[in-house]
């Protein structure tokens, strides 16, 4: 029998943890602490604004409110709900935050022909990426070929009146690829509404930058090694943002091997397996940082020419997308603004 080997660097959690915000003698306000399965960083530097007593609470608060409503760990969230509700032609009320999410997982769906879908669920459940927890070996065929049946957010009507109705009793959703995304606007939008415009806002790895830097210099993001070997902290590249938001999405830290082929948590869609198409890493600039989220993954699925062709004729959008030739090298492809966007 061959061997199996998972690996497996994402941490799935269900409580919420805070850790006080620090303030350092000449260095920014600092908020950290666990949310949707991952960790959340936000630096601040105040200057002569005053922060609200009240601010620490009501992060938590937002991030709670996302997580209890996209979180497919948790049986009463919202999605959940929406995914054991198996009536189709019934519109089923959402909040806010989901239906915003939704309609932009529905214009990224029709950007990428379906190389980012939404109801990725069933495929991202049998490969052992999901909810049903771990699997040492690939689905058979004839499972796959039902799974795919579930698939294609058209499937869905995303209501201009703030509901959903599926157009099919069995389709469901899991939103772990733009949820995180989301989180960091949600969060830099609450931070502008009090007035705070330096600010760093991280979830994950996903994240959005504003203003600058109390010495006036810009924030400078790391982009880690796409290598499964490479300890988490290494920065492949580093790129300085203002006012923008960066994603990053890699097939190298959540992923098994069986029989010497490796299958990673990122999934097309329209074909059922994990994507093999050389592409380790997608990084995409966007205005929103949900749009920069889903955008990473679908462009890892697209794959590098697709992607490019794709993102260049997207309004403030840029990418950065790093494949691994045969040899081991990694070979980079990038829209023609995209270092001059991260140094704007």
């Amino acid at each position: 029998m061959k061997s199996v080997k998972r690996y497996s660097y994402v941490i799935l959690s269900l409580f919420f943890l805070w850790v006080p915000p620090v303030l350092g003698d000449s260095g920014p306000l600092v908020f950290s602490g666990k949310t949707m399965g991952t960790t959340y960083h936000i630096k601040i530097f105040p200057g002569s604004v005053l922060i609200p007593d009240a601010l620490d609470v009501k992060i938590r608060q937002s991030l709670d409110a996302i997580n209890q409503s996209m979180s497919t760990f948790i049986p009463e969230s919202e999605i959940s709900r929406f995914n054991t509700d198996h009536t189709a032609g019934k519109p089923f009320p959402v909040s806010q935050d989901f239906h915003k999410v939704m309609q932009t997982s529905e214009y990224v769906y029709r950007l990428t022909d379906g190389a980012w879908d939404g109801t990725v669920k069933p495929l991202v459940d049998l490969w052992g990426f999901g909810v049903p927890g771990v699997t040492t070996q690939p689905p058979a065929p004839e499972k796959l070929r039902e799974a795919i049946k579930k698939v294609g957010f058209h499937r869905i009507e995303v209501s201009e009146k703030g509901y959903l109705v599926k157009k099919s009793a069995d389709v469901t959703l899991d939103l772990a690829s733009i949820a995180k995304g989301y989180g960091v606007d949600r969060l830099a939008s609450l931070l502008l509404e009090c007035g705070i415009w330096n600010f760093l806002v991280e979830i994950g790895g996903e994240v959005f930058a504003s203003g600058k830097k109390s010495d006036g210099s810009r924030w400078r993001i790391g982009i880690n090694e796409p290598n499964s070997g490479a300890p988490l902290d290494r920065v492949y590249k580093a790129v300085t943002l203002k006012d923008m938001a960066l994603a990053t999405s890699g097939n190298y830290r959540n992923f098994f091997e069986k029989g010497g082929i490796r299958y990673s948590h990122i999934i097309d869609p329209r074909t059922g397996y994990p994507v093999s198409n050389g592409v380790v890493s997608a990084s995409v600039i966007a205005k929103t940082c949900a749009l920069a989220d889903a955008l990473a993954t679908g462009l890892m699925v697209m794959g590098p020419e697709k992607g490019i062709e794709l993102v260049t004729w997207l309004e403030s959008v840029e990418c950065l997308i790093i494949v691994q030739k045969k040899d081991s090298t990694l070979q980079e492809f990038f829209s023609d603004g995209f270092f001059e966007a991260a140094s704007d």
